[in-house]
């Protein structure tokens, strides 16, 4: 899914959903990036040549380089409802 570029990223692409978690990855498309919060254990790992990648579960949403806020509205079987907004 496409992202305005303030929020420092590229496209985000859904990896994989398992049952109590969705995997991202993106490209960064400025200098740095930030990742703060995702439920779940969640976590980010370097996605090498400038890329992020997010586990997150459902619950409070993770905050990207301080203007987006993506959450995980919903897991279900093979499918999740994401919600992505501008923070603030």
């Amino acid at each position: 899914m496409t992202v305005p570029e303030a929020y420092g990223l590229g496209p985000i692409k859904v990896r994989a959903i398992t049952g109590d978690a969705v995997e991202t990855a993106a490209p960064l498309t400025g200098s740095g990036s930030s990742v703060s919060g995702c439920s779940g254990g969640g976590g980010v790992s370097s996605e090498g040549s400038g890329g992020v990648g997010l586990s997150c579960g459902e619950g409070p949403a993770a905050t990207i380089n301080g203007a987006m806020s993506l959450k995980v509205v919903e897991l279900l079987d093979a499918a999740a409802v994401l919600s992505i907004e501008p923070v603030g």
